[in-house]
């Protein structure tokens, strides 16, 4: 009884529906991506069979089997992250001291663009070892900085309480509280990066560059688009020094966004998933029915209404005590 009693509970009845719809978000996301990308990559097959019939034409010496291995020996070295273009040997190599850094980095934070690998098998073995250990490390590392980049966040939203607590309730300071951060974080970590990608990137425009800043601050690293790249870059080791410093610093400040997200409880829609808001509703319940029988009744004590204390006139105005006891600290 109790095992179909836990079956049925509220929060495995909202987590089916939440499964279900994902796997329709899934689903939708495969067939919009279908919709718009096949055309493209057809086109792009066509450009290419043209391409490759006219080189022969004019080119009769060479037959077709031998420029398809040598097309296959191309693609294997650009997805090995050895450039192709112009003459190889005038290249910059792959594994320099800012290279180097660029891909540990990208290996510890889980970005992980793929452009460039170790190849050979001791590279793979040490990246295996070195990821296991670096990546709950730079985890705890990252945790602990926003720790401490929390406090003046704090002291932020303390002060909006302290100017706006009269006025507002408590929910809608942390609203305005976090909608503030969102747009200091899209304007600091986002557009201005943007701005100067497109001005460095020969071949990037500004939705290039926001692209790309979005999916490495979102982790997703697909690689498509990877910054001094381009085999004519100057400075290369210093640009991707300075890349790798961006990234850091701009997932730190994505974690803090969270954090204060997952402050606002009315926001925090994760909670209504877990078992633990089964028992708070089952509590509740329990309050509400006060006990029925012979046992003793209880009730649910609130306080009186902010409003009436104060006259009617302003809104409660939280102190900093009440503030942290809301926030969950």
């Amino acid at each position: 009884m109790e095992n179909i009693k836990a079956c049925c509970r509220s929060s495995n009845a909202r987590l089916l529906w939440l499964c279900v719809g994902f796997v329709l978000y899934l689903c939708f996301g495969a067939f919009v991506f279908i919709e718009l990308e096949s055309n493209v990559e057809k086109d792009l097959q066509s450009d290419f069979i043209k391409r490759k019939l006219q080189f022969l034409s004019a080119h009769s010496c060479i037959s077709d089997d031998k420029l398809e291995k040598f097309i296959a020996s191309i693609v294997v070295a650009t997805n090995r992250g050895v450039s192709a273009t112009k003459n190889v040997t005038m290249a910059e190599p792959n594994w320099t001291f800012g290279q180097s850094i660029f891909f540990a980095g990208t290996l510890l934070t889980t970005i992980g663009y793929g452009r460039v690998a170790p190849l050979s098998e001791a590279g793979k073995g040490f990246c295996l070892l070195y990821a296991m250990i670096g990546i709950p490390l730079t985890l705890i590392f990252f945790t602990a900085i926003v720790e401490r980049m929390m406090i003046p966040t704090k002291m932020f939203l303390y002060f909006l309480f302290r100017k706006l607590g009269h006025l507002y309730r408590v929910f809608h300071i942390q609203l305005l509280h976090f909608f503030i951060l969102l747009i200091a974080t899209v304007l600091i970590i986002f557009i201005v990066p943007a701005a100067i990608y497109s001005a460095l990137e020969p071949k990037w425009d500004f939705l290039d560059s926001f692209y790309y800043c979005f999916i490495s601050m979102t982790t997703i690293g697909l690689g498509d688009y990877i910054p001094g790249d381009n085999p004519d870059q100057k400075a290369r080791a210093v640009y991707k020094l300075a890349t790798t410093v961006y990234l850091f610093l701009g997932l730190l400040v994505m974690m803090l966004l969270l954090a204060v997200l997952y402050d606002i409880p009315e926001l925090n829609l994760g909670f209504h998933f877990y078992l633990k808001s089964d028992e708070e509703e089952e509590e509740r319940a329990r309050l509400r029915s006060g006990g029925e029988g012979s046992g003793p009744k209880y009730t649910k004590q609130r306080d009186e209404d902010p409003q009436k204390q104060t006259g009617g006139s302003q809104m409660y105005q939280p102190t900093q005590e009440d503030v942290a006891a809301a926030t969950g600290h």
